[in-house]
């Protein structure tokens, strides 16, 4: 792409860069004229869209050497490998590819399910069962394989079931013998058992449904246009809104974890595309969701199936049948990229995802392609004329790739002309502004520890759990796209799977905005900052009520201690002090105790705090303030050594801990480099949580936890400043704490796991342990622990 951009003459450079929404058919049209007569740009779109080139189609040569590596592994126990390659063979197998009379598919699975038993995954042996099945009905190795995995559940009818159809598909005598053998053992173990078989229920998250009787309307503002608001007051904690996307793909470094689909994390017995080489699906409802095909031997077609009882028939029916087909309404998003070729895979993310809302709009306008007509998402922003040159030179050669790339899939013949292409550029344009990243909420374990506190052993997250977003898609929403940015939001976005649910993080009045945050809010960034990457990236000036009053987070946030130790003035650096003066440019008669007092108001600070830093501002007036001066007692502090100093102390600190070889004399060194960060920061500095933070997890690296509660309730402290008290950010990190407390038998423990889950239930509701199952457990042992103990 950049060697291209480099090539664009100069004329037509500066034609794309001056252009507006109302000339961009004609600078699209200019460019279209000369990339269809450029050699390079042809042979670009050629190895994008030519199939015999593509690097991701299916090929059974490659699919029979990964099966020979895994049958290999699996005869030398080597089960994890086997895993792999089956899984890979899968990968590549075409769905009509036959092997000694079999198919190849339907063999692949049978080889992984023999594998996922070993590896005692019998579900996931189940599911991989069925699939061979669905390919081919009277395949009497996978009646048989999931007849074992059955009589490993408990689930003995269907076990005797499964291996009376095997026997009957069965043609060797020793196979029919090898068979019976088996049934004699699963019937002894079902008289042993001497109770009903247990079926396995598989809990469906997804379907936790909350009602929500919100009514929301649409509200123009003159600073950020169109935005949702409530006709009625709204609680907190309320789901407000909840929608599935217009059109989703996953981001290019979760494609080997997450679901292609519904991008939840991929199982063991993940499926991959019947059609290319590209995508992975959790199961077979989101391969056919998004487009691929299933390949079935219908029952009724088998010859084996006139010997066995009706009953059995039907069971073979049942089994066999593809429970969660393809909804009447759904829209396959990834079949018109399913042709072998490699485009979905090369261009940009926000690109094919463009390509997916355009496809998608075709379809529900049944199939036209006349024009381009984009309804369910025109009234999406876009910042099309306040972007700078390159990125619009970047829009206009993506739009032009992308045309002839949908021009190429079957049965979409997209017009390739100066207005198409303006359309597209457009279409980029809402996409960039409006898109969202699909997150999953995960616990980390930083460091293991030796188990030290007895029944807690079970729980998985160790001693310094984290909780970490994981960012896996890109998705557009028609309604959600709607909803306003602000630096200080009062609503919270989350996924369960793809849909996106909106909750009040806070009580709402009647006709107040609902607004999430974009990016970082209040007490993560300082204003300056959180402004230059909202414009950078929305091409917006942000003037919501956390950037345009002086609040207590962006002065104290990345401020300095004065040099005077006993002093606790704030000292500023020159971008803060010239940023919070823009603010007061437009407010009358400021500085006065009472008028800072009033600016920095907030619920969640301690009114000391807003007074001192109030009265620390009379010593001079703000307007004639200088960096690197005290607001409290006006001693100067050389900003340049001190950021030197404290940025080393940090560097130090860090690689201790990322050394993960924390030895007393490195926890020696990183104390001492904290002392020097607090007599350098201000106390509230974010940096000195973040080093607390650290030395937390290297005291629990050594297994000296009551230092590390320490340190990580005084990293805890200093966000509570920064944020609100029941703020997302103090959640997570009191799942640390919480861990750190219950390893300590620390009666405190109950009391932290009960703010947390409060917080957390306040972003998430009902789908809190959905969303957070290590919560429960968490909850759950901390509370039958202590009452053991009698620490409660």
């Amino acid at each position: 792409m950049e060697k291209l951009k480099s090539l664009v003459p100069e004329t037509l450079k500066q034609m794309i860069a001056e252009s507006t929404t109302d000339d961009l058919p004609s600078s699209c049209s200019s460019l279209l004229d000369f990339l269809l007569h450029f050699e390079p740009f042809q042979r670009m779109v050629n190895d994008l869209t030519d199939p015999e080139v593509a690097l991701c189609g299916k090929n059974k040569e490659g699919a029979l050497e990964s099966k020979q590596k895994g049958n290999r592994c699996f005869l030398s126990g080597d089960y994890a490998n086997a895993l792999n390659f089956y899984t890979q063979a899968l990968r590549v197998a075409p769905m009509d590819a036959y092997e000694q009379d079999r198919k190849l598919v339907a063999t692949l699975y049978v080889n992984r399910a023999s594998v996922l038993h070993k590896m005692g995954l019998v579900g996931e042996c189940v599911r991989d069962c069925n699939r061979a099945l669905r390919i081919s009905s009277n395949y009497a190795k996978a009646w048989f394989r999931r007849g074992k995995a059955n009589a490993s559940m408990g689930k003995y009818e269907d076990a005797i079931r499964d291996l009376d159809v095997a026997k009957t598909a069965e043609s060797s005598v020793g196979g029919k013998k090898q068979i019976e053998s088996e049934m004699k053992i699963v019937l002894d173990q079902q008289y042993k058992a001497a109770s009903p078989s247990t079926r396995h229920n598989q809990n469906n998250s997804n379907m936790l449904d909350e009602p929500h009787q919100m009514k929301l309307q649409c509200v123009t503002t003159p600073e950020k246009g169109k935005g949702l608001a409530s006709t009625v007051d709204i609680p907190q904690a309320s789901l407000v809104h909840t929608e599935d996307p217009f059109a989703t793909i996953i981001l290019k470094h979760c494609r080997e974890t997450h679901c292609h689909y519904c991008l939840n994390e991929l199982p063991a017995d993940k499926v991959p595309c019947t059609s290319c080489s590209i995508p992975w699906y959790c199961s077979q409802k989101c391969c056919i969701e998004a487009g691929g095909e299933m390949c079935c031997d219908y029952p009724n077609n088998q010859s084996i199936h006139k010997y066995l009882p009706d009953n059995l028939q039907k069971y073979i029916v049942e089994a066999t049948l593809i429970a969660d087909s393809e909804r009447d309404d759904q829209i396959s998003e990834h079949k018109h990229e399913c042709k072998g070729v490699p485009w979905p895979a090369v261009l940009p993310s926000e690109i094919v995802l463009a390509g997916r809302v355009l496809v998608n709009s075709i379809i529900k306008r049944g199939g036209s392609t006349d024009s381009i007509n984009l309804g369910e998402i025109s009234d999406l922003s876009h910042h099309y004329s306040k972007m700078p040159p390159e990125s619009k030179l970047e829009l206009h050669i993506f739009s032009a790739v992308l045309s002839c790339c949908l021009q190429h899939c079957n049965g979409f013949e997209i017009p390739i002309n100066g207005i198409s292409i303006s359309q597209i550029v457009i279409l980029i344009s809402q996409i960039r502004v409006n898109s969202m990243t699909v997150v999953r909420m995960k616990f980390i374990d930083q460091h293991e520890l030796v188990d030290q506190f007895g029944n807690l052993s079970s729980w998985e997250g160790g001693p310094t759990s984290n909780v970490e977003q994981v960012r896996v898609g890109q998705a557009i929403y028609a309604s959600g796209s709607l909803f306003n940015h602000s630096c200080r939001p009062n609503i919270h976005a989350y996924f369960l799977s793809r849909t996106l649910h909106i909750r009040t993080t806070e009580y709402v009045s009647a006709g107040c905005p609902l607004e999430l945050s974009y990016g970082p809010q209040v007490g993560q960034w300082d204003c300056k900052d959180r402004i230059k990457f909202l414009e950078d990236e929305y091409s917006f000036r942000c003037q919501c009520t956390g950037c345009s009053k002086m609040n207590f987070s962006d002065l104290v946030l990345n401020a300095f201690h004065c040099v005077k130790l006993n002093c606790s003035g704030i000292v500023l650096e020159s971008s803060v002090i010239n940023c919070e003066k823009e603010k007061l440019k437009h407010l009358p008669n400021i500085i006065n105790t009472d008028s800072i007092v009033s600016l920095l108001q907030a619920e969640e600070l301690n009114i000391d705090d807003i007074n001192k830093a109030a009265n620390d501002m009379q010593i001079n007036s703000f307007y004639q303030l200088n960096p690197g001066y005290c607001l409290k007692c006006g001693s100067y502090r050389d900003l340049e050594s001190s950021s030197v100093a404290a940025n080393n102390c940090i560097r130090r600190l860090q690689n201790s801990i990322d050394s993960k070889n924390v030895s007393s004399t490195t926890l020696l060194g990183a104390l001492s480099s904290l002392g020097v960060l607090r007599s350098t920061l201000h106390a509230y500095n974010r940096r000195i949580a973040e080093a607390e933070d650290n030395l937390a997890q290297a005291f629990c690296l050594v297994g000296e936890l009551q230092p590390a509660m320490e340190h990580c309730k005084a990293s805890i402290e200093i966000l509570e400043k920064l944020y609100n008290l029941n703020h997302i950010v103090i959640g997570y990190e009191l799942v640390k704490l919480s861990s750190i407390q219950l390893s300590l038998r620390d009666s405190g423990a109950v009391d932290s796991i009960d703010r947390l889950y409060q917080i957390f239930s306040c972003y998430y509701g009902s789908h809190t342990d959905v969303i957070f199952p290590d919560l429960q457990f968490l909850r759950k042992e901390g509370k039958t622990y202590f009452a053991k103990y009698q620490l409660t």
